[in-house]
């Protein structure tokens, strides 16, 4: 019988796959699977992953190299972000369509009242 503080002996009903200190390879973990396009401009890497193509956003926005499951942490959490948000900082949640329907209403009250249209 093992010791109280010694660590358990391996079964033959351990799972299968890599263990707690598989290796790193850079590769595995900096190289996304290829992009597919979704729109002019934006693609998807992994399933429900949505962005912006890089390369419109090269001249602009330094972008940052991290590796796959960073992303993929970054996708999972980010209900939970929002959620936490609005738990913590907002008095109600407010949708993009609510919002458009304010700046439609807004411009047509100001061409109703004869003033230009701000862009």
């Amino acid at each position: 019988m093992p010791a109280e503080d010694a660590p358990p002996m391996p079964t033959s009903e351990a799972p299968a796959g890599p263990r707690a200190a598989a290796p790193y390879r850079f590769a595995e973990q900096f190289t996304l699977p290829p992009a597919v396009p979704v729109s002019e401009v934006a693609q998807t890497t992994f399933e429900h992953v949505y962005e912006v193509d890089p390369r419109l956003m090269e001249q602009h926005v330094l972008q940052q190299v991290f590796p796959n499951w960073d992303t993929l942490r970054i996708m999972h959490s980010r209900h939970d972000h929002l959620d936490w948000m609005h738990r913590h900082f907002a008095d109600r949640v407010v949708t993009g369509s609510e919002l458009l329907a304010q700046v439609d209403a807004a411009v047509d009250a100001e061409a109703s009242s004869g003033k230009e249209a701000r862009p």
